[in-house]
């Protein structure tokens, strides 16, 4: 005996030994209700008799193909039986005319088997008959299958509870037939190596079919994991693959001599190279998912799954060192399969400012992404936008006539989903495409918008922390103050004793004129620092007065262009009010900075010029420059600084002091190219109108 034939042996003997113990735990354990009972336990006990024969005799004997016989008949019965357990013995009549027809193609089968015994005389008869018994066995398992899909399409829901698992372990028993015959037809003989597995297949079949019998089987569901199913998927594409190309190359083996051998070399390099680049990418992957939940699951979305990588992804800061505001992009991007998104946050004047990107392609992204319409209407309406439909025209809310150019006409754009905190909008997450497109529907809008909350959650609760953080560092900052305006105090106190004494009782004028003036020089300054250091505890005291802020401007250039060159390219006359001490140090600070950021002897750029409504001081460098989200999160931050040794107050108090004027405080900067800060503070004839503005508001209140 070969191994093929103790294979086949050992295959058999365990298709007989299990499909008898089915048999018996139908007996035992089988639903005493059901009527198709006892044709079952006929059924799979003549399964275990065909085994037994199969492993005790060769195959071809008469009595392994008669035991075969009366194992499908048995299972055609069985067939019949089950379209009465949901009360259909009236439509039978409707049924019974194709189970007899299948029955008598079976029963033909005897006299193929006297044919071949007693007139297949030559070979050519005998392949005659051999592919005359394939292609009934294909017609049985063809019209079987079609019955048991009509059992199941057609039987109520109860029904299907119970029939599940027997019409499953049928539909499996006659697949299985339909490719062995399908290949014993085409090649003309019974294929060895698959043979050796029709013992175990009845095994494997015989089980879920028994376990259909239970009072309990209703209760037991096969539902596959989406990871599951997404792997069998895969290697079954795979499979397929390997199969098309083993048959090519069996195809190819017509060709003879050298002609043959490089083409089959030929085959397997290209066939190489083809599976490692395209059955490993995202694309096919993306293309599998799509395909397994699109027909396969009722839920597009395993949410346990979903929820799972949702927290992994949010509470591990250490992967690739990313943000939380990156993570947050990447845990709405892991939902969709979306490579790359934006994270826009609400900025100080309501516009929606680039905070976070997340390996969104290109680098030059406007720093103010969206309008401050858009940010309202979302905030208002909490809607998913669909960038497809509103190329489409498609308008929802009255969304599309804010919708910034640069979104509308990158394609990658796909979706936007509002992250919303206590119906107030901290954030807009922009997801690019999915490498395998596909149109956004209910089960998207729905799982978006949860998760859209719970990043929002999380945003707001940095941010709460951030201020708290910001509020211990001004803590300790104005304990320090406090101890430094003590001392220069005293100083002071000190210093003008030391005056008054001097005056009573110096001797020489000469030397009282230089120390008085001395003296009362050191005391100015000192006062005046520390009037400055009293305005960071509260407001400032100082009256507002009119200045030329092109004289200013001048003043400090002059001031730091001994350290380094500072050029005015454009100085127009204009009047504004506020306080210029404060305007000088905002100045000084935005100058030192681009200072600091420039190349020895690149030169600091300042112009000085009114729009009409404002005085405009505009500070040039062409420095590294600095990126949308270091511009966000980091540029105005007091305590975080860039240079080695850096306090990181000088911005954030350049900014606090012309907004103290009721000016602002705008940058523009690109990496590698340079930055803008531009200074714009009310002329004065604007801001007599809105301080007359102000007070007629606050008298209107009292």
């Amino acid at each position: 005996m070969g191994l093929v034939g103790s294979l086949s042996y050992v295959a058999y003997t365990i298709g007989a030994i299990v499909c008898a113990l089915a048999a018996i735990w139908i007996g035992r354990k089988g639903d005493p209700a059901r009527g198709d009972r006892t044709p079952a336990i006929v059924a799979v006990a003549l399964t275990a008799n065909w085994c037994f024969a199969a492993a005790s005799f060769e195959p071809g004997r008469p009595i392994v193909e008669l035991t075969e016989i009366a194992r499908n008949l048995a299972w055609l019965f069985v067939l019949f039986r089950l379209f009465s357990n949901d009360g259909r013995d009236e439509t039978l009549r409707l049924v019974r005319p194709v189970v007899v027809a299948l029955v008598l193609v079976e029963v033909m089968q005897f006299l193929l088997l006297l044919i071949a015994r007693r007139y297949a005389v030559t070979p050519e008869l005998a392949l005659l008959t051999f592919d005359t018994a394939a292609l009934f066995r294909v017609m049985v398992a063809v019209g079987a299958l079609v019955l048991l899909h009509n059992l199941y399409a057609g039987a109520a829901a109860t029904s299907r509870e119970i029939l599940r698992w027997s019409v499953a372990a049928l539909a499996g028993l006659w697949a299985f037939d339909l490719n062995y015959f399908t290949i014993a037809y085409i090649m003309g003989s019974p294929p060895g190596e698959l043979a050796v597995l029709r013992g175990l297949a009845a095994a494997i079949f015989a089980v879920p079919f028994a376990i259909g019998f239970t009072r309990n089987s209703s209760e037991l569901a096969f539902s596959p994991s989406r990871a599951v199913t997404f792997r069998f998927l895969s290697l079954l594409l795979i499979g397929g693959y390997l199969a098309v190309m083993l048959g090519i190359a069996r195809w190819l083996n017509m060709l003879s001599g050298d002609l043959a051998r490089l083409t089959q070399v030929g085959l397997i390099i290209a066939a190489g190279a083809l599976a490692l680049i395209w059955l490993p990418s995202d694309r096919l992957r993306g293309w599998l998912r799509v395909t397994a939940v699109k027909h396969l699951f009722k839920h597009r979305y395993d949410y346990r799954t979903e929820w799972i990588r949702f927290t992994d992804t949010i509470g591990t800061t250490g992967f690739d060192n990313i943000t939380l505001q990156e993570r947050t992009v990447k845990a709405l991007a892991d939902i969709t399969d979306s490579p790359s998104g934006l994270l826009l946050v609400p900025g100080d004047e309501g516009d929606l400012e680039l905070a976070a990107n997340w390996r969104w392609p290109g680098r030059n992204l406007p720093t103010t992404a969206a309008p401050e319409a858009l940010a309202k209407l979302l905030e208002d309406s909490e809607l998913i936008l669909d960038f497809d439909e509103l190329r489409a025209g498609i308008d929802h809310h009255g969304e599309l006539a804010h919708i910034p150019q640069w979104l509308r006409h990158d394609r990658s754009a796909w979706a936007a989903v509002p992250l919303m905190h206590f119906d107030r909008l901290v954030g807009l997450v922009i997801l690019a495409r999915p490498l395998v497109a596909r149109k956004l529907d209910w089960e998207d809008f729905d799982l978006l918008a949860v998760v859209g909350r719970q990043l929002a959650s999380y945003l707001a609760e940095q941010a709460s922390q951030t201020a708290l953080l910001e509020a211990g560092r001004f803590e300790e900052f104005n304990h320090r103050m406090a101890f430094v305006m003590h001392d220069i105090k005293n100083l002071s106190s000190q210093m003008s004793l030391l005056l008054r004494n001097a005056e009573k009782h110096a001797d020489k004028p000469e030397f009282r004129e230089d120390m008085l003036v001395t003296l009362r020089n050191s005391a100015d300054k000192l006062n005046a620092l520390l009037s400055r250091l009293g305005r960071y505890g509260g407001g400032t005291s100082e009256a507002v007065r009119r200045f030329d802020l092109a004289v200013a401007a001048r003043r400090t250039v002059e001031q730091l262009s001994q350290f380094h060159p500072v050029a005015v390219l454009r100085s127009e006359p204009v009047a504004v009010e506020g306080n210029p001490e404060a305007f000088d140090q905002a100045l000084v600070h935005l100058v030192q900075n681009a200072i600091d950021a420039s190349d020895t002897n690149s030169s600091v750029m300042v112009e000085v010029y009114s729009d009409g409504m404002s005085g405009k001081v505009t500070v040039i460098d062409n420095g590294h420059g600095m990126s949308p989200q270091f511009i966000r999160n980091s540029l105005f931050k007091p305590f975080v600084s860039s240079k080695n040794g850096g306090f990181g107050i000088g911005a954030f108090e350049a900014r606090e002091l012309i907004r103290s004027m009721g000016g602002r405080v705008d940058v523009e900067s690109r990496e590698g190219l340079g930055t803008r800060f531009t200074i714009s503070l009310p002329i004065q004839a604007a801001s007599s109108l809105i301080r007359r503005s102000n007070s007629a508001d606050n008298n209107e209140v009292a």
